[in-house]
């Protein structure tokens, strides 16, 4: 189940745990975070192609590419047994931005963003169906676990946009990892 955590003034012991879609979406949304659930028009499996995949969910990707000025998309996979699953997920375990908003629908599996701002950190765990969009620059960092399983799409504008800049902060090491 999706789930988003607000973690107030640095307590990383107590946060706020909301499940309900549309409260998530509507907290989300007050800070610049789209968050919303897709359906695929057919039935898709884990052996289903990129082609499959983009099919299936065409009308809310080509929905999403006009509103937004995406012009690029593709699909990305990671399983348990990827041979660098480990150093996959410690690259992006540290806080970074991009120039570009990162855009992530699950279409299997699950992965964890956490959101650091000014007054919160937030943390949204994604599932299959969940469609989030981190605008540019905001620092986040994400956890998909040590033992990955999951299917995206993606978005961009410009993929060059999208390459991690990170702050150099261990912000992300005082929280809770995605295990």
């Amino acid at each position: 189940m999706s789930e988003l955590k607000i973690y107030q003034g640095g307590d990383v012991n107590n946060p706020r745990s909301i499940v309900d879609q549309k409260e998530m979406a509507k907290l989300l949304a007050a800070r610049g975070i789209r968050f919303e659930q897709w359906e695929a028009s057919a039935p898709l499996t884990k052996a289903s192609t990129q082609d499959e995949v983009l099919e299936a969910y065409r009308a809310d990707v080509d929905a999403l590419m006009k509103e937004s000025g995406f012009e690029s998309v593709d699909v990305i996979s990671l399983h348990p047994e990827h041979p660098q699953k480990d150093a996959m997920r410690d690259k992006f375990l540290n806080e970074h931005i991009h120039t570009d908003d990162e855009v992530r629908f699950f279409v299997d599996g699950q992965g964890l963003f956490y959101l650091r701002f000014d007054d919160a950190v937030l943390t949204v765990l994604c599932e299959k169906g969940d469609l989030i969009s981190v605008p540019a620059n905001v620092r986040h960092w994400f956890d998909m676990g040590p033992m990955p399983d999951f299917k995206c799409i993606r978005l961009f504008t410009d993929e060059a946009g999208w390459v991690a800049q990170f702050t150099g902060d261990d912000i992300a090491d005082r929280y809770p990892r995605f295990e």
